[in-house]
């Protein structure tokens, strides 16, 4: 009986092809995965003791049907995120009424209710099958995937498939997700590997790198432009270090915010100069549960003024809760707060004075588009954007890795090792490595090893 291990073996061994098509699919497959029997099991529990170790599990699951329109993907590494802590915890709900009200759809997509959920919205690894109507993948082709999962028969998902009716985050909001030794996804969320990284430095980019892409950098956001000075929340963070990136690389001024010494070190070497270490400036936006601090938001207006000369034209926001209020506040007259995710909190608060009479506005942005996930992935192949990877597991800890998110224990983004059998695998370009340089490639891992 044919199982992963065979697949693996062939990849690893540098199998052509037209052995990779060859290979037998296995009836199943390992996988992270929570349980449908076990989503009230934190019931009651305040979300900081929520324990992912406790609700991810790996075990086997069944390898479901292919339908026309997608591939299997042998996963050599994924990553964890954000929704995946979310999942974990079963907060703010359980993800199995996604998969159910997926499942209500079509006859594909009734493969996806089931009692388990694969998780996992990152993965690097190769093409083994492709379905009757992909055109531009075969077998063996190396790949990274994004989590854009859309059905573009449904006319709202064209000009911009984010506002697609039946959007959703794959391996969040689908089941089949990348941490995995084998996934499902569409056609039109796979993209060509990066040559000159390894696997999990590959798998580590797509959902954070494109999100921060449409944030800063795509028309549908709050485009920047040269000499735009932009607050960048948790700057050392899955999002922050990439959008930091993106404003240096389009001439923007960063501000980042971080909360030790060692992360403010971190974006010097990035080449972000104004950083502000909010735990030892002793900065508390909440006066207690209910109230919050205008003062800290004008103690850090006036920061970010000695730090730049000016106040922000754009803020880049993903905490939610604890930071929105002096978002806000801070933004330039006529400036932008970009926002995405909270993951502090969803139920926020600021003063709508300090919005309305300055002209200020709020922009909503989520993941990205097929052009923009592109664009963004190109960026990392062309060795423009490096990816933040800082600790890599295998996947028997997965659990441990969501935690180490959950707590926010990490610098940018811990990679998970799925059939890759050790880190450092899948360099197909070592010139191109080089020329890039290894220092800025591992800049996260070496400082995250620190």
């Amino acid at each position: 009986m044919p199982d992963m291990r065979d697949v693996a073996q062939a990849i690893l061994s540098g199998a052509p092809a037209e052995d990779i098509a060859a290979l037998p699919i296995p009836e199943s497959y390992r996988a992270a995965v929570i349980l449908r029997d076990e989503a009230d099991m934190f019931a009651g529990l305040p979300s900081e003791e929520k324990d992912p170790r406790k609700s991810l599990h790996v075990q086997e699951v069944a390898t479901p049907e292919l339908a026309p329109d997608e591939a299997y993907v042998a996963v050599m590494a994924s990553a964890i995120n954000f929704n995946t802590v979310w999942t974990s915890i079963f907060e703010p709900l359980p993800t199995f009424g996604f998969l159910d009200r997926l499942g209500k759809e079509s006859r594909w997509g009734a493969r996806h209710a089931l009692p388990y959920h694969v998780v996992g919205s990152d993965g690097a690894g190769v093409v083994l099958r492709v379905g009757d109507a992909v055109r531009n993948w075969k077998p063996g082709d190396r790949v990274t995937i994004h989590c854009n999962h859309v059905d573009d028969q449904d006319p709202s998902a064209h000009n911009d498939s984010m506002l697609a009716s039946n959007q959703r985050i794959w391996g969040f909001e689908t089941n089949f997700g990348g941490l995995a030794d084998l996934t499902v996804v569409k056609a039109n969320q796979l993209m060509p590997k990066p040559a000159h990284l390894s696997w999990e430095e590959s798998a580590c980019n797509a959902l954070c790198n494109s999100t921060s892409y449409r944030m800063l950098v795509s028309a549908h956001a709050a485009p920047m432009k040269q000499g735009d000075t932009v607050l960048v929340w948790g700057a050392t963070g899955g999002l922050g270090g990439y959008a930091v990136q993106y404003v240096l690389n389009g001439g923007g001024t960063p501000v980042g915010v971080v909360s030790s010494a060692d992360k403010v070190a971190l974006l010097n070497e990035m080449g972000c100069e104004a950083v502000i270490d909010r735990k030892s400036e002793g900065f508390r936006f909440w006066k207690d549960e209910h109230t919050q601090d205008e003062g800290e938001w004008r103690r850090l207006g006036k920061r970010v003024r000695e730090l730049v000369g000016t106040d922000p034209d754009i803020v880049f926001e993903h905490p939610g809760r604890q930071t929105f209020g002096a978002s806000v506040f801070v933004a330039a007259r006529g400036g932008t707060i970009v926002t995405c995710a909270a993951t502090s909190g969803f139920m926020i608060e600021y003063d709508n004075r300090h919005l309305w009479m300055k002209l200020k506005r709020i922009v909503s942005s989520h993941f990205a588009n097929y052009a923009e996930a592109w664009e963004a992935n190109s960026l990392v192949a062309k060795g423009r954007i490096q990816p933040i990877l800082s600790a890599v597991y295998p996947l028997t800890e997965v659990g441990e890795a969501a935690f180490q998110v959950h707590h926010n224990l990490h610098e940018g983004k811990l990679g998970v090792l799925c059939l890759a059998s050790q880190e450092g695998l899948g360099i197909d370009d070592p010139a191109f490595r080089e020329q890039v340089g290894e220092d800025k490639i591992t800049l996260f891992r070496r400082h995250g090893a620190a």
